[in-house]
């Protein structure tokens, strides 16, 4: 099978017609979550299912897929993920970046120094916090600003940074 990317887990069940709550981890969820949309279940066996109808309810989404009518049927599918094959994700503008590109890049201050490599993005609101654990030490929360983040090497898997003053504190 194809690669796959995450679009969104499955948090709950809705109702007992069906519905999943999904919580979306994409940015474009008006398109993947559109009637028509083929997702994968990426459980021990991937199940592709294609969305029969979605509503955004709050920050969730809530979906209905085709031939799956009833809270029994969906109710397997709590806490897994849902993602998309590689042929379905979209070019995106030049900097801008899927999640699986930044995770695994090693960062890199402006005086030659590794950070660390990023293990996770947050969401929180207005813009995307890049997660870099150290050793023995707090991690690390960079906001991924054009202030910050200065420049991005997809080849070589670096990101240099500016760190902005008082951001990483080591004092103990």
């Amino acid at each position: 099978m194809a690669e796959l990317y995450t679009v969104g887990k499955i948090v709950n069940t809705h109702g007992i017609k069906g519905e999943l709550k999904i919580m979306p981890v994409t940015d474009f969820p008006e398109q993947r979550f559109a009637p028509g949309s083929q997702l994968v279940i990426e459980g021990k066996t991937p199940l592709t299912v294609t969305v029969a109808g979605a509503r955004k309810q709050k920050h969730m989404y809530l979906l209905k897929l085709e031939g799956f009518d009833d809270i029994n049927d969906v109710e397997r599918f709590k806490g897994l993920e849902l993602g998309v094959a590689d042929a379905d994700a979209d070019n995106l503008q030049e900097g801008e970046y899927y999640y699986h590109d930044i995770i695994g890049l090693n960062v890199v201050d402006q005086q030659g120094e590794t950070i660390g490599q990023v293990s996770e993005i947050l969401s929180p609101g207005a813009n995307d916090v890049w997660v870099i654990p150290r050793p023995g030490k707090p991690d690390v929360l960079l906001p991924f600003l054009k202030s910050v983040v200065l420049s991005i090497d997809l080849d070589a898997k670096i990101a240099h940074v500016d760190v902005p003053e008082g951001l990483i504190d080591d004092a103990d």
